[in-house]
This record gives structure tokens, sequence and C-alpha cells, in this order.
């Protein structure tokens, strides 16, 4: 069905139109297609380039074939080089990085001294802008040096940048940890920085964007120091609340550029739903195994194509499946994976095979939702929802950058959420993207940065950190013996180097380093990962995926942070269960009625991973079990919480109640991170049947993060907009009495019951 045969062999050669034409015209296509959203080519909107451009900088763009700007671009020039903080808005592929390399090589060519620095979330991004703006400053023909500084940068070169680069292109990480702590040895960087560039600035949002605000003060506090006042420029995907998320990220007023003007190619976005394989329980077939079927039918006919799945494991299932689906028709090393772990080589080495050809299909998690330049991709194939309408416009920006047609498909799982928005279509075309949220001021985040910032620059008494007041936190620091107070100035006093010790992206302070043992005598380091996910993904006897290479953890030594694997060649992979023990520390804030109570606060986590499953990799059923033993996490964090009466539960009956509760959780889980646009791991969601402080039942939503960056608070605030989503997704599910698509279960009446659950909620 899915290739038409001659023989026995596939015809070959259909190109983008025949496919999508035999789309259209096959009845098992048309049934599975549930929406097939056109959007026609749209023309540039370009103006000419400004007069203060100067001539040579016009003449290189000339040169490659860019006669005119976009009038976007044209807008950000304008405005950078008065000196107003600007922030971009548009889709993947218009453009962007002019809104930044003009004014800043407008500037060193007025000015040589001048200074500049990028801000990439990624490594591999910043790689790619290096390559761009190298290329126009070739054709420029003048000395402006501009370098890439991260983990990869070779001691030798490192001196060289900080002295004579004049666009330092780095990742947050990098100016946290080895930039702003090392200032006094960048002294002329920082006295001519005229402009920093924060780019992707969508991905800063929860933990890792309450983390980098910081930064960023830390940053204006030394450019300061030095007698500079940078001007910022910020480019976004598509979100709610670019300004306000721009304004409070840098704490500087932003000026607001989101009128396209690039050009557009056509874009087929097809939304398609896989077949049930068991009415009663309303289950569809895997959207991994329809997801494969896909993909080879474009690889086969040589037509790139990107698929996105959601995590590090189902990356490397598609993979391993696509590579041996394909291996007649294409070498397996054109079809590749992509995603974080994998360590910068191998990263550099895929780029540059994809924007060359060479490579003809890439699974990837979102690591290339980033705008990383990888060629004209036709196909973007995406395995489920990605959680979020602007994840999901980002993912589709893949295909077809550069006004070609392309396709996207996006696949529904049988979860509620999936299944939501392929029957919802309108929900997802005419829906505003989320808002990015983010919440600097979070204590223990501050304390971090303010113990960095005392390390770079002592406080003087009356200092504020960017505006926030902060003598209370220097007395209890001083108290604490990390800071020393001698006449009204606040100094580290410590031996450590407090920036080593914490973590931007991850709510543990420390990954686990994964060293591939299989070479007697070389062991090699392969990639890492932070605590959390090693709880689950890196214990003993765990299978560890990498480039589609099965690798079995021989050993995870807990304390010393390593796992130790070998690669084998086995038919499954693993999945692990976390244990989770909950107890309220303070209840701060309440809404009671008669029989529902909501709640906000403090509360104590105790996660502890305890057993894992053997799920066969071809029919994904469980063939085996084993204990797991790791040392219990603990977590002081942020959470709401719902309490029901014990009346509710004799009125339902215990085993009804108990499904129901387990039910709405899931929901809640699904729904809650799309409405604050977090990751899906940054919130966790806990029913139990009797809770340890009202021993009643009650279902938990708590930040997984330290102290809380303040998303259980916008869940406790809008849950009755939260609950009204909810409520959809059990009503656009097909089934009578309750599913595994929707509240997990079809014992007894668990829809109507967690129905009958939302709208006690709601009338709260």
């Amino acid at each position: 069905m899915w290739e038409q045969e001659l023989g026995g062999k596939p015809l070959f050669k259909s190109d983008l139109q025949d496919i999508l034409e035999d789309f259209k015209m096959n009845e098992e296509w048309k049934e599975r297609i549930v929406h097939w959203h056109e959007m026609e080519a749209v023309e540039a909107n370009s103006v000419p380039y400004p007069e203060s451009l100067d001539i040579r900088l016009q003449q290189a763009l000339t040169r490659r074939g860019i006669s005119s700007l976009y009038s976007h671009q044209a807008e950000a020039f304008m405005y950078t080089r008065k000196k107003e903080n600007v922030v971009a808005v548009t889709p993947t592929a218009s453009g962007k990085t002019l809104c930044y390399n003009l004014p800043v090589l407008q500037e060193i060519i007025d000015h040589e001294e001048s200074r500049a620095l990028y801000l990439f979330p990624t490594k591999a991004l910043a790689q790619d802008q290096k390559s761009e703006i190298n290329e126009i400053i070739d054709e420029i023909g003048i000395d402006v040096k501009c370098f890439t500084y991260d983990g990869d940068t070779a001691p030798n070169i490192r001196q060289a940048v900080r002295k004579a680069g004049h666009v330092v292109i780095t990742n947050p990480d990098m100016l946290h940890s080895a930039i702003l702590p090392h200032h006094t040895k960048w002294v002329a960087f920082f006295e001519n920085l005229k402009y920093v560039v924060i780019d992707e600035l969508h991905t800063y949002r929860g933990v890792f964007g309450s983390h980098v605000a910081n930064v960023i003060r830390r940053l204006k506090r030394i450019a300061h120091f030095y007698g500079s006042n940078p001007t910022f420029i910020c480019t976004s995907a598509t979100i709610a609340n670019p300004k306000e998320l721009a304004e409070g990220l840098t704490r500087s007023p932003m000026r607001l550029i989101d009128k396209n003007g690039a050009p557009r190619g056509k874009k087929h976005f097809l939304f398609y739903n896989p077949p049930i394989v068991n009415q009663a329980l309303n289950i569809r077939k895997s959207a991994t195994v329809e997801v494969n079927e896909l993909a080879k039918r474009f690889l086969e006919n040589k037509i790139q194509t990107i698929v996105f799945a959601r995590s590090r494991v189902r990356v490397e299932i598609i993979l391993s499946h696509l590579q041996e689906l394909t291996k007649k028709y294409i070498g397996p090393d054109t079809i590749r994976g992509y995603r974080g772990g994998y360590l910068p080589k191998q990263r550099r080495e895929i780029e540059r095979g994809l924007r060359q050809g060479n490579i003809i299909g890439v699974v990837s998690t979102n690591a290339l939702e980033l705008g990383v330049d990888i060629g004209q991709l036709q196909v973007c194939i995406m395995t489920g929802y990605p959680g979020s309408v602007a994840s999901a416009w980002q993912q589709a920006g893949r295909a077809g950058r550069r006004q070609n047609e392309s396709v996207i498909i996006m696949v529904a799982s049988s979860t509620p959420l999936d299944q939501y928005i392929v029957s919802h279509p309108e929900y997802f075309f005419d829906k505003n993207p989320e808002s990015a949220r983010i919440n600097p001021d979070n204590l223990v985040i501050l304390v971090d940065h303010l113990k960095c910032a005392a390390y770079e620059l002592p406080f003087k008494r009356g200092d504020s950190f960017d505006g926030v007041e902060i003598e209370e936190i220097l007395e209890f620091l001083t108290e604490e013996q990390v800071l020393h107070e001698r006449a009204n100035k606040w100094y580290w006093m410590n031996d450590a180097f407090p920036a080593h010790g914490i973590s931007l992206r991850s709510a543990s302070q420390e990954n686990v380093v994964i060293i591939d043992q299989s070479q007697a005598g070389s062991p090699t380091v392969i990639g890492e990962m932070d605590r959390f996910s090693a709880m689950t993904l890196l214990h003993d006897e765990a299978i560890y995926l990498h480039q589609g290479v099965q690798y079995q953890v021989e050993y995870l030594d807990w304390d010393e942070k390593k796992a130790f694997v070998r690669e084998v060649d086995v038919e499954y992979f693993t999945d692990a269960n976390l244990a989770v023990h909950l107890k309220v520390l303070e209840e701060d804030e309440v809404r009671e009625q008669s029989e529902i109570t909501v709640s906000y606060g403090d509360v104590m986590v105790n996660a502890k991973a305890t057993i894992f499953k053997k799920i066969r990799l071809s029919t994904f059923e469980n063939i085996g079990s084993g204990p797991i033993h790791l040392p219990e996490e603990e977590l002081h964090t942020s959470a709401m919480w719902i309490s029901f009466s014990d009346e509710l539960t004799n009125r339902f009956g215990e085993g009804a109640f108990d499904q129901a509760l387990t039910g709405l959780a899931q929901l809640i889980q699904q729904v809650a991170p799309v409405f604050v646009m977090c990751d899906r791991h940054d919130l966790h969601v806990v029913p139990q049947m009797k809770a340890d402080h009202s021993e009643q039942p009650t279902i938990f939503l708590y930040d997984r993060y330290p102290g809380g960056i303040g998303l259980a608070k916008q869940v406790y605030k809008n849950l009755p907009t939260i609950l009204g989503q909810v409520e959809h997704l059990i009503s656009a599910c097909a089934c009578e009495q309750g599913c595994p698509g929707c509240v997990g279960t079809s014992e007894g009446n668990t829809k109507s019951l967690v129905s009958r659950f939302i709208r006690l909620l709601k009338a709260e």
C-alpha cells in the first residue's frame, strides 16, 4: 500500500508532487490525513539599502545575490543605529541574521575598536552563524575578527579571542562560567562592547530563561564597571509575548519589530491520524511506526526529510528502524540522528552533510528546531504534537526554507492532546502561540547568581542587582560565611569558584558523563546527561541508544557521576519507573469550596527510581523487568494541589474514584505544560489517594526545580482555563467510558467521573 510496486520493485523517482497526488487519490491515505492545510506562497516586501549602510557592505551583499533588504531587516538596522534595543519576531528562514550582522559590521567599520557579543542557546547554532558572518566579512575585505568561544575552543586560541575578537560568538553557559568570572582578561572587550545579540529568544523560558536573565544582569554590571552600555538586539520565533520576554530577560526597554518582509514558498501542512487498532479502547496504531513508513516514502525517492521526535530514546528507535527500511535504496550513512548528548564533531559533520546534500534524512530531537542552516529540506515529519504551537511552527519552518514548496506532516499519537489537536485544527491554525515565562527573582536562582556576581566584583552598600534590592541576601551570605563585609563592601571569601557549581540548563547541578568501554583499554566519552534524567535512563542494565547504536549500562557510579557502557545488539529498550513521595511544608494560598480545596505552597519531593521494564523494539510488548538501586533524590519546591473531600470518595466508591483521580492527573500533565509554555519535564503531576498532610485524595503539580520558578503558581492562578482545555480534550475523544487515549482507562465510568470533577472544580 505504501509504495506502488512493479514486479516486486518500487517505482522510483516520484517527486514531491507525485507523492502529494497519491496522498489525495489513495483511499487509505485520505482516511488518515484528517486535515490538509495549504499556505500559499507570499511575495517579499523589500526596501532599498539604507543610505548609512557602508558601500562595501552593500557590494558584499549584492555579490551574494541580495540586492535589497526585507522591510524588517531595514527597520532593525535603523533603530539599532540609534542605540535602541530591539526584538525582531519573524518566522524561521526570514533572514533574521542580517537584523544583527548589518548594524554590528557597520559599527566595526565606523569604529575599529568596537566589540560585539553574540549569544546562541546551542553550540551548533553558534558554529552556523560564525560561518555566515565570516562569509560576509570575506566579501567586504576588511579585517574583522570573528571567533566562537565555547567548550571546544582550544586554549591557545582563547587568548587571541580575548585580545583581538571584534565579534565573540558564545552561549550563555560559557558567558556564565568562563567569560564573566574572568572579566579581567577581557578588559579591552568589555570597555568597547557596543552590541549584545540574543538569538532564539523564545528558548529562554522556564528554568533556563530565569538563569540566563541573571547572567545578563551580571554582564550589564561588568560592562557598566568598564564604562560601556551595550545595545541589545534580540531575535525570536513567534511567541505571544516577545517584547515582555525580551524586557524581562535584559531589564531594558525594547522596540518590537514584527512585520515580516520575507517571501515564503507554498506549504502543505497535513494532520495525519493513525488508524484505530482497538475500537473498544480507542487505541491507534503507533505514531512511531507510521512515521517510519511515511519517512521511507520520501527518503527512498531521495527527497531530503527531517523527522522530529520528542525524546532521545524515540530518536534512536526511529533512526534504527529507518536505516533498516531504506538500506536497499540508500546507504545507512545517508540517514543520521541528531540530538543533545552527541559530541560536537559528530554534530558539525551532520550539519555539513545536510547542507551539502550527502545526508538525505535526519532524525532529531528539538536540537534542530532552532535556526541551524541545514539547507533545503523539503519534508518535515513530526512524531506527535511537539507540546506548543510555537514549537510546532519552529519545526515546520525546517521544511521549505528559501522559498521552495514543502510538506509538513504532524503524525498524532494516541495521547489526548494529540487527538484534540488533529480533531480541532482551528485551535492550532487560529490560536496565538503561547507566552514564554521566566522568574529571574526565584530566590534559589538569584542567590546563586549573586554569589557569582560577588566573585566577579564586590558589592557596595546601596548597590542593587539591576534594580533588585539585595542587601538582605548579602547579609545572609555574610552570616553563611560565603561573603565578607569590610568598609561597606561585600567580598567573596571562599576558595571555591561559584559559577562551576551552577548549571543553567537543569535542576540538578552536575551531569553524568557516559563512558564507552567496548574497546578494551581505550574508554571513550560519548555523551553526558543531567542527574534527574540519569536516574531513569542510565541505571544499571539500562539500554542507552546513541547514533542508532545500542549500549548497555554496565555500572552507574552515582557518587563519581560516571556511567560505564558497552556496545550491545539486543531486541529491546528499557523504560524506568520513578516513585515520588510528597510532603506539604507550607500552604501559602488556598481557595475552598464545599467538596474541593485548591492550594498553593511549598512541598518536599523525594524521588526514587524503582524498577525498569524491557520493551521489545518491534512490538512494544513488555518482556521483562529488574530493580534499580539508586539513592533517593530530594527536592524542595513550590506546588499547587487539588484536594477532594472524603464525602466525594464515599459517593463514587474508592476504586472508581482512584481511576478518575489518576485520569484527571494524566490530563493535567498533558495540558498544563502547554499552557505555561515550559518543557514537559519542568512540571510534574502526582495523584495520591491519601495525601500525608490531609489524608484526602489529592492531585499535586510541582515545579521540578529547587525553590520553584513560578510554573505551579501560573497553573494555580489559571486553573479554570486549563480545566476548560482538559474538558475539550475529553469531549473530543470518541470513546464512551474512557480509554488510554484520554483518561487512561476504560474501566468503570471513568470518563464521566472525570468530567464531573472538572465541573466541580470550574464552579469553585
